[in-house]
């Protein structure tokens, strides 16, 4: 009953539009005032300073700015152009460039915002100058911006390692297949639509254009090959990988001319609103956390689940529909600050594997970034595409299932994902 109450008080507020760190923030006070525990509200300055000090979480303002960066240095428009040269031409054309430059960004930016902002301003307009119906063109760019937090890196990967004290690198790596199959459903949905739908496609480029196109985009290409490179190889931790990605994008912005001096104080500023709004989510989210910690909540599932006979595959199907319901109204960081502490005791208890369910998780929340009213994504696509939010809703309904078919699928078969960090980081 008090679970019930938590959540529904944080709910109502978040209803009411109270912002969300405040909202965290505020129904933990008022349930330690409300039970008379006032006194442990001393406790709320330490918990939000730990909870932001991790050395983990530097990795977050890093690559926030690695991808505004990327996105103003002009990197995202030679990935355009090169992944045109290549599947232009397959049914459905440039929806098809534009998830497969959405997955070679992705392993540079770790932001589903940074990707559907930044380089789904380029597909977008290149898709309607195409021919393509607006709804549409932005429905494709929204669903494919949602790759960028599953292939490495990835800020939900950081932030769920901190949280849970899993190997990011190990996330990282188990990332790269389920992004993958992502991309790979949404291809296939957009092929089986091209003809329905009168999706219009390039004629075939030749072989100078794939190599002229390749030889431009030749050194954003290599970011992913440097970053993952190194943190498998142990020459950089994933923090440090971080950085090297900043000054790598800040490399090809001035080697490629199209990043000015005078352009670095606008993207630092943005960069660092970014930053601190995440961060105070975090740190009000920390003292929520140790919250239900202390009333002893994850125990009380704990009792409930087991009186139920819940079974591994029952309590992901909970997992599941929690996350999917949640996700109609929260940011998915914020989902993972209020929900991993409770898990994270569970997992063990059903021998689910931590780093694949850090995969699933953040599966679901990209599900939650097409779901309105809180979809992240489609604010970010709508702001430049004007199509009304409901209908960039319905048309991104495909792809939203195609990443519920890819969850499912590595939820019940967790090899998919564990393979790769296995084969390279030996068995945890």
């Amino acid at each position: 009953m008090l679970t019930l109450s938590i959540f529904a008080v944080l709910l109502i507020l978040l209803v009411i539009d109270v912002p969300i760190a405040v909202a965290i923030g505020l129904t933990a006070i008022a349930f330690f005032v409300g039970m008379g525990q006032s006194d442990f509200l001393a406790m709320l300055p330490q918990r939000m300073y730990s909870g932001t000090t991790g050395f983990t979480l530097l990795a977050i303002p890093f690559f926030i700015l690695a991808g505004n960066l990327m996105n103003t240095g002009g990197t995202t428009t030679r990935l355009f152009r090169f992944a045109r040269a290549l599947v232009g031409h397959v049914p459905g054309g440039l929806g098809q460039v534009s998830v497969v430059s959405s997955m070679i960004f992705s392993g540079m930016s770790g932001s589903a915002v940074a990707d559907a902002a930044g380089l789904g301003q380029i597909q977008h307009r290149a898709m309607v100058d195409a021919g393509y119906k607006p709804a549409i063109s932005a429905a494709i760019v929204a669903g494919a911006s949602t790759i960028g937090p599953v292939i490495p890196p990835s800020i939900p990967f950081v932030l769920y390692g901190a949280i849970t004290s899993v190997s990011v690198s190990r996330l990282f790596l188990a990332g790269a297949i389920p992004g993958v199959l992502m991309g790979l459903a949404m291809m296939i949905g957009i092929w089986m639509m091209a003809g329905p739908r009168g999706l219009p496609k390039d004629p075939r480029a030749n072989l100078r254009e794939i190599a002229i196109s390749f030889k431009e985009a030749f050194w954003p290409l290599m970011a992913p090959v440097i970053i993952i490179g190194g943190i498998t190889t142990g020459f950089f931790t994933p923090t440090e990988a971080s950085v090297i990605a900043t000054l790598y994008a800040l490399f090809l912005g001035f080697f490629y001319k199209d990043l000015k001096v005078s352009d670095l104080p606008d993207i630092l500023f943005v960069s660092l609103k970014q930053t601190c709004g995440l961060m105070f989510i975090i740190a009000t989210a920390n003292f929520f956390g140790w919250f239900t910690i202390f009333e002893r909540i994850p125990d009380a599932l704990i009792t409930q689940l087991t009186a139920m006979g819940a079974t591994p595959a029952g309590f992901l199907w909970i997992v599941i529909a929690i996350i999917l319901v949640l996700g109609c109204f929260l940011d998915g960081n914020a989902i993972f600050l209020i929900t991993l502490p409770i898990f994270m005791k569970l997992c063990p208890m059903y021998g689910i594997d931590m780093v694949n369910f850090g995969v699933v998780m953040t599966l679901l929340i990209m599900i939650g970034n097409l779901t309105p009213p809180v979809g992240m994504c489609l604010f970010a696509v709508e702001s430049f595409a004007r199509v009304g939010i409901w209908k960039l809703a319905a048309e991104s309904l495909p792809y939203l299932l195609a990443i519920l078919a890819v969850t499912i699928l590595c939820a019940f078969v967790p090899e998919i994902a564990l393979w790769l960090p296995n084969y390279v980081m030996g068995a945890a």
